[in-house]
């Protein structure tokens, strides 16, 4: 039997999502901050997830967190105080529609695991109620 309840399953969702949340709002803050070198730069994060099973059921941890791939946009700016000695900043490389697509995905994805706790609550008190 398992140990875990609608509410721990709904719990861990909702943590998750959050955790995603919080990378894209980091994300959304360092789009368009500037480095003095490529390897100074913000690289986006991205949560990894992992699905934990518990007998009959699943729910899901976070793994770990992931920096991005993709490389930092190099700009011509000798101008900028942080330019290097070619006149280069970097720029990181966010994509703020994409993580404004995620910000709306995951604040979705939260909303339904309120609406599933809410459910089992509803349907625990009415299996109550039906004993008196």
């Amino acid at each position: 039997m398992s140990a875990l309840s609608v509410f721990d399953i709904a719990g861990r969702a909702m943590s998750a999502q959050l955790v995603r949340l919080n990378t894209t709002a980091s994300n959304l803050a360092n789009a368009g901050s500037v480095a003095g070198s490529e390897a100074a730069a913000y690289r986006p994060l991205k949560p990894v997830f992992a699905t934990r099973y518990d007998g009959g059921l699943a729910t899901v941890d976070v793994e770990r967190i992931a920096s991005g791939t993709a490389p930092p946009e190099r700009r011509h700016d000798p101008a900028h105080p942080l330019a290097d000695a070619n006149g280069d900043v970097w720029v990181a490389n966010v994509d703020v529609n994409q993580e404004i697509v995620e910000m709306t995905e995951t604040a979705r994805q939260y909303a339904n695991n309120v609406e599933v706790m809410a459910t089992a609550k509803t349907l625990i008190l009415d299996t109550l109620r039906m004993g008196k």
